[in-house]
């Protein structure tokens, strides 16, 4: 086999998967279920609209983290397959079809995230609010994690989601500082970081978590600064994927990061003091969010107690 962790891309040349990255399609009974269930519901997945490479897997447990406030975001970041334009208005329904939704499928652990709102006065965080509990009112049992946008120029938002008490609160600063300008331009590293460190310092029992993609031309030296940043923050979690291209238009793969390269990143990080890492090429924000929620917790409650 060609050594394909070793091809970089040239030209805009698009490189071949390697077989680490390679997935079925889905095919299960349950994931057509899933699907039913999402669109009677009208409700958006992630799953779908980011073209998560991990989708039949999940839906086929059930799975699937729901996307508010609509199906349009208002930003063009390089590495999102989401679409981007004028947003619809906010559905009032949303929360609680969502709350029914995870009464539906069951969910011990449910994922909340969202397109960017910038035309939205607050970025959309009283929908968040509502989501967060609508949830708890339908299935008190069920844990909460968000993973929100910046909510950049947006005063007060942060903290008003925060108030909802997620059990998980979820930010990707997604790629190193350098990146940003052409991976993410509409959104500030250092705005991102703030947002972490605010959620953690006005609420220090609540986990906060952040996800990296690997594979856009960064340096290694940048991933251990970008950790060293979030560390600083007191970030319990970080995730680190591969990045793969969705569509010709969309920032190409600079190279694949071998499988051996991700376990020495997940090593670092735990070097660093990350209460849990999950680092693979196929890593994902929201994949085996449930497990690592447990996983999570069983850190801290060991930590506390060799303390």
């Amino acid at each position: 086999m060609a050594k394909v962790e070793n091809i970089k891309g040239e030209g805009g040349r698009r490189l071949p998967k390697p077989d680490w990255i390679r997935v079925k399609a889905p095919t299960s009974p349950e994931y057509f279920q899933t699907r039913k269930l999402m669109r009677d519901l009208s409700l958006n997945t992630v799953c779908e609209e980011a073209a998560c490479p991990n989708i039949g897997q999940c839906w086929a447990k059930g799975h699937a983290t729901v996307m508010i406030l609509g199906d349009t975001c208002t930003r063009a970041c390089a590495f999102c397959n989401v679409k981007t334009g004028k947003p619809n208005a906010v559905d009032p329904l949303e929360p609680q079809h969502l709350a029914a939704a995870v009464a539906a499928l069951g969910l011990s652990h449910v994922v909340i995230t969202s397109v960017d709102r910038d035309d939205l006065d607050d970025g959309g965080a009283d929908q968040f609010v509502k989501c967060i509990e609508a949830v708890r009112s339908h299935a008190p049992g069920t844990t909460i994690e968000i993973l929100t946008p910046d909510f950049l120029r947006k005063p007060g938002a942060i903290l008003t989601v925060a108030a909802a008490k997620p059990d998980v609160f979820n930010h990707n600063l997604e790629t190193v500082p350098r990146l940003y300008t052409t991976i993410r331009p509409g959104a500030r590293y250092f705005h991102s970081l703030k947002l972490l460190d605010t959620v953690k310092t006005h609420h220090p029992a609540m986990f906060t978590k952040s996800g990296l993609m690997v594979g856009l031309g960064e340096e290694l030296a940048e991933v251990h600064q970008v950790m060293d940043d979030l560390r600083a923050a007191d970030v319990d979690f970080l995730t680190i994927g591969q990045y793969l291209q969705p569509t010709p238009r969309h920032a190409p793969v600079a190279r694949f990061v071998t499988p051996d390269e991700f376990k020495a990143l997940e090593k670092m990080a735990y070097g660093k003091g990350f209460l849990l890492v999950s680092a693979s090429p196929l890593t994902r924000s929201s994949f085996f969010a449930g497990d690592d929620f447990k996983r999570l917790s069983a850190a801290r409650d060991a930590g506390q107690a060799g303390a």
